[in-house]
């Protein structure tokens, strides 16, 4: 009797695994159907819940338009401009961008309509290195960013605090125009120029013409500092990732940020 269940038995478990390698591509089919109607789904129930957003390409599930990106960002965009219009929308992994690709529309978002549109989106390295974004530059308009914005006009960028910097800022610009200069028929990185001078127009704004040692590390380390903030994160695009820093960016922005306040 017991010879006779054990050979059930064996018929059994044989017919079962022959039924599970049969109904394998059937499975893996049906699963695949499933996530695409799934995620049609939820880009209805999205655009239902959601005022319409501008025309785009349409990109890849998760990573959206990420692979499509090209280096030259002024060409791309004015060719997506010229088939989508002058407002674009991309998807930049979990992070949806707006395109503006319109002179008269730029004055209108940035000048007539600044205030709706002063809040940004801040990015992960940023709140790790301001405290949570509480600074100037990325705090949400309120009325405490207001009381900085004035503090900051009132009294470090007032014509009394620009004129007594007169001649350290004009030092400034003519050092700039004159290593420009000094590379002429050759190839200028015109953004690391205008950094640089503005890195030094603001420390010599705040301290004034001090060569010391500690003004040196300071400006280097404000650089690196910027340039952690620069640098694109994948954290931005998945915030689901963020808690690992894969990049170690917000590491990098923590350690920096413990050398200014020691």
């Amino acid at each position: 009797m017991s010879n006779l269940y054990d050979k059930l038995a064996i018929l059994a478990c044989e017919g079962w695994s022959w039924d599970c390698h049969a109904l394998a591509p059937l499975m893996a089919t049906g699963l695949a159907i499933f996530c695409c109607a799934w995620w049609l789904w939820r880009g209805m129930k999205f655009t239902k819940i959601n005022p319409p957003l501008p025309p785009g390409p349409l990109g890849l599930p998760i990573i959206g338009n990420l692979p499509f990106i090209q280096p030259q960002l002024h060409r791309y965009f004015s060719d997506l401009s010229r088939i989508y219009g002058p407002i674009i929308k991309l998807r930049m992994g979990r992070m949806i961008v707006i395109v503006i690709n319109s002179p008269s529309l730029a004055n209108e978002v940035l000048k007539v309509q600044d205030a709706i549109f002063a809040n940004r989106d801040i990015p992960a390295a940023a709140v790790v290195g301001t405290f949570g974004g509480l600074n100037i530059a990325w705090r949400p308009k309120s009325p405490g960013y207001n009381r900085l914005r004035k503090l900051v006009v009132c009294e470090i960028m007032s014509k009394q605090s620009l004129d007594a910097c007169y001649v350290l800022h004009r030092r400034e610009v003519r050092r700039m125009v004159t290593e420009i200069h000094g590379k002429v028929g050759s190839l200028v990185n015109i953004d690391e120029q205008l950094s640089a001078t503005a890195l030094r127009l603001m420390t010599s704004t705040l301290w004034g013409d001090d060569p010391s040692q500690d003004l040196i590390e300071f400006r280097k380390r404000l650089d690196e500092f910027i340039i952690t903030f620069a640098t694109p994160n994948v954290s931005d695009l998945f915030p689901i990732l963020a808690p690992f820093d894969l990049q170690g960016i917000e590491s990098k922005a923590k350690e920096q940020l413990s050398w200014f306040y020691g």
